[in-house]
């Protein structure tokens, strides 16, 4: 345990330092009235601005966010995978579906959440619709490429000895496809959190996003910036998580 403690600070010393250093730079160059505190809060009013509105942010606005960010890589996660290896074993369903997906990309989620809200309402569900919208994208193409890219030889090997588009798929294609897709889901659960931002920033109750934009709007520059950290430090943790995911899931295939 301690040994992986070493490895872990060896590997990021780095980045705490850097990561040290500009947040020591950022407060001395706002408390030095560099910057006007309004525009740009120093990280001890972000703190304070924390602990103050701890309640509020843990108790109501936090959940909220994560319930949707969750909802929505869940169902991103089942519809992508679906899309991907349906794409994969069926050529007219990747030729369909491949340009609507890109389209769906191209369109700015701004202009979009509004008509989520018509359809459903200030619910959960709008903002979940949103999310979707921008989490689907990665795990699809990532699940596609990955099959299509996966073990070509050994696919060979086995189709001479009479295997069938089955067993190729689950003893060649999917194992080699694993890293792929988990990279996917890795991009995927931090777009979540963006969506689920957007749509809470348009429409919405209750969330950090909602949050932000009401301190936004009565120039609370120090408590916008307490939301962003919280938006910020969830989706490292989602994408901690399945990072952790990612390792286990690929030690057990290199023992098996």
């Amino acid at each position: 345990m301690i040994g992986n403690w070493k490895k872990w600070l060896g590997e990021y010393c780095p980045f705490l330092l850097v990561t040290m250093l500009l947040v020591c730079g950022w407060e001395w160059v706002v408390r030095r009235g560099m910057i006007p505190a309004f525009i740009l809060p120093s990280p001890s009013a972000i703190w304070m601005s924390l602990i103050e509105n701890r309640e509020l942010l843990l108790e109501d606005h936090l959940p909220a966010t994560l319930k949707e960010v969750l909802l929505g890589f869940g169902l991103s996660l089942g519809g992508g995978l679906l899309l991907g290896v349906g794409m994969h074993f069926s050529r007219p369903l990747e030729k369909v579906l491949y340009p609507f997906l890109v389209i769906s990309q191209t369109i700015p989620l701004i202009a979009i959440s509004p008509i989520f809200i018509m359809w459903f309402g200030y619910s959960i569900w709008s903002k979940v619709a949103v999310t979707i919208l921008i989490a689907i994208f990665p795990i699809v193409v990532s699940t596609y490429d990955g099959l299509k890219a996966g073990g070509i030889e050994y696919r060979e090997l086995l189709l001479t000895m009479g295997a069938n588009r089955w067993i190729i798929f689950k003893k060649i294609q999917l194992p080699m496809a694993l890293p792929s897709i988990l990279s996917g889901l890795k991009m995927s659960v931090v777009y979540c959190v963006v969506g689920a931002t957007i749509g809470e920033w348009l429409g919405a109750s209750v969330g950090l996003g909602y949050f932000s934009r009401r301190m936004s709007g009565n120039l609370k520059a120090d408590a916008v910036f307490a939301a962003i950290f919280l938006l910020s430090l969830l989706g490292i943790v989602l994408f901690l998580i399945i990072s952790f995911i990612e390792k286990m899931l690929l030690k057990n295939q290199i023992r098996n």
